[in-house]
């Protein structure tokens, strides 16, 4: 019998923008604290190894990156060429929450299997999509994309967790969308947790800070302890980030023809 898949973890920052403390934490006044200038990364993942790629998230499009004025430091569609993946041969790609950075290019993968947390399916389905304070987080585009798919049953929905594959597990916590998930993925270096928006900055879980972006404050503190416990008991022994800067300084770079991204492997760049 062959032993546990392990994969590799490829980080990829593909967007940036400079904005404020006051801007990113909800309610900052309350910490007592002078506001200050913050940057914030925009990333998509890969997961792979020689059997499967699953890819995590597509960042977000043109259009959606120009009407926020958020820097595209390289577009997703030859980031993805770059790093041999191809969207024809139809990879799994797990959707973490349907924001406008996390579903932009999603229509690249039209015939992908699509993972996502019934609860977000529902919820960009639903009566209070078009709150403002919800809305200005997505684009109407991404989400008729993300419609279709399941529409014509290209979906995997689940209700708190899922099994892509032996090694990649989907869990949903919440907090930041009604569905916001993350990925627990097996490689050689330890079980690795793509956080993505569950976990913005670092500093964020550290200090139990909620994100200014949020449907459930109590369901975003009660994801940041679930992440905690992972880490203390040992189910994560990495914990990646949806937008701090500081995480593409954590891991190997991939090579002077790949800036963009970073891999968690064990025992170096790829």
């Amino acid at each position: 019998m062959s032993g546990p898949s392990v994969y590799e973890v490829v980080i990829v920052r593909y967007g940036t923008r400079e904005t404020h403390r006051g801007d990113v934490f909800l309610n900052y006044p309350v910490y007592g604290e002078p506001d200050g200038p913050i940057g914030m990364d925009y990333f998509f993942w890969l997961i792979r190894n020689d059997a499967r790629t699953v890819v995590v998230d597509t960042g977000f499009s043109r259009a959606g990156g120009d009407a926020r004025r958020r820097s595209m430091l390289v577009e997703p569609a030859e980031a993805y060429a770059a790093l041999g993946v191809d969207p024809a041969d139809a990879p799994d790609v797990v959707v973490t929450h349907g924001h406008y950075d996390h579903i932009g290019n999603l229509g690249h993968f039209d015939r992908s299997r699509i993972v996502i947390a019934r609860a977000e399916l529902d919820f960009w389905a639903g009566p209070h999509a078009r709150r403002a304070l919800f809305h200005h987080s997505v684009d109407d585009v991404d989400l008729a994309v993300l419609a279709e798919a399941h529409e014509t049953g290209r979906t995997a929905t689940f209700e708190d967790a899922y099994q892509v594959a032996d090694g990649i597990d989907v869990i949903r916590v919440g907090g930041h969308t009604p569905g916001q998930s993350v990925v627990l993925v097996r490689t050689a270096d330890g079980p690795v947790l793509l956080a993505s928006d569950a976990v913005h900055y670092y500093e964020e879980l550290d200090r139990a800070m909620p994100f200014s972006s949020v449907v459930d404050v109590a369901g975003m503190y009660a994801g940041f302890d679930t992440i905690t416990a992972m880490v203390t008991d040992g189910r994560a022994a990495h914990v990646v980030s949806g937008h701090d800067p500081e995480t593409l300084h954590r891991y190997p770079p991939r090579g002077a023809g790949q800036p963009f991204a970073v891999s968690i492997i064990g025992g170096g760049a790829a």
